[in-house]
């Protein structure tokens, strides 16, 4: 795809304590690589992917694929940028939310960043993937896979262990959410929730273009 050439610009955000591994969580989605040196990202910053998605239909074929341009936007983990990183919440379509499978202490403020969500995103309920980040390191794990998968139940939000050193479930992760954002999208009628920067390639809004059906139910949020 050449540039300018999609048909949604979609943004997710990541966000998690410093250190959870955000940025090469995001790194690893992008470019396929992993980088072991640790650089505090400083406020916000973002990296970019163009896909192809495909919903599947209600008899299981798969329909016109939708080019989608990825902007996923890294947020700084530390209390001092939190006024800046909480801005950016009501502009991102769908969540990435990272903790460190041998950092018990990121586990716990997942509560604290998702009552964070649902005070600044689009919505109450906005879409979020949790992810339990480097799973590679198994002999250094403080936090138990029951666990994490008992506190996603409760909100109601998909799981998966990540490893941005390995590229394990990283993929899967994005995607999930992107199916989930897609989905919303589709069965919503008021589209008021979608922020002014999805975009189609031919210049009108989302807002516009997907507001024509408007009598076949309401919005998810």
């Amino acid at each position: 795809m050449s540039e300018g050439d999609y048909d949604y610009l979609i943004k997710f955000l990541a966000l998690g304590d410093s250190g959870v591994g955000k940025t090469s969580l995001l790194y690893q989605y992008t470019d396929g690589k992993f980088n072991s040196r640790f650089i505090t990202t400083v406020g916000i910053d973002f990296r970019e992917k163009r896909v192809v998605y495909r919903s599947n239909g209600p008899d299981g074929t798969s329909g016109r694929g939708q080019r989608i341009h990825l902007q996923l936007w890294d947020t700084a983990g530390q209390e001092r940028f939190r006024s800046l990183t909480t801005a950016f919440f009501r502009d991102a379509m769908g969540f990435l939310l990272l903790f460190d499978l041998t950092n018990e202490q990121s586990f716990l403020n997942v509560r604290n960043w998702i009552s964070q969500l649902q005070m600044h995103a689009y919505c109450e309920n906005p879409d979020i993937i949790l992810c339990g980040n480097k799973c590679d390191l198994e002999d250094q794990r403080m936090v138990k896979e029951e666990e994490a998968k008992e506190l996603a139940e409760k909100h109601g939000i998909p799981y998966f262990e990540t490893s941005a050193a390995s590229g394990t479930n990283v993929s899967k992760a994005v995607e999930t959410l992107l199916d989930l954002i897609m989905k919303r999208m589709e069965r919503c009628v008021d589209k008021s929730w979608i922020p002014e920067g999805v975009v189609r390639s031919n210049g009108h809004s989302s807002t516009e273009q997907l507001n024509e059906e408007k009598d076949k139910g309401k919005c998810g949020c």
